[in-house]
């Protein structure tokens, strides 16, 4: 495998293996994370932000949970998982906290 990343090594005259080091690939086809933008209606508080935060964090692979409050509007829940979460599970969590799925942008 050649490569021209201007570091200065090559992998004719340098291979990493050689070093201690082996490279291996990941299929590029395969994210390492997933994001979800959800907008939710009926959220006026901190209150309401950590218990959607609390409903959203307990679908399987979510690793991570971030809420901009619109207390007069559309509050969005950015969701950062490991898998893609299927919109029937986050329209459950997020009724299972008592605010409404406005949209949902994978």
């Amino acid at each position: 495998m050649s490569h021209n990343c201007n570091c200065g090594c090559s992998s004719e005259n340098n291979s990493s293996t050689s070093q201690g080091l082996q490279i291996t690939t990941r299929d590029q086809a395969t994210p390492l994370t997933t994001q979800t933008e959800i907008k939710i209606s009926g959220m006026t508080c901190g209150h309401c932000v950590s218990s959607v935060t609390e409903e959203l964090k307990e679908l399987a692979g979510v690793q991570n949970v971030d809420v901009i409050l619109d207390a007069q509007g559309i509050s969005t829940a950015t969701v950062t998982a490991t898998e893609k979460l299927s919109e029937s599970s986050i329209r459950e969590a997020i009724d299972e906290a008592g605010y409404t799925v406005e949209a949902i942008n994978a």
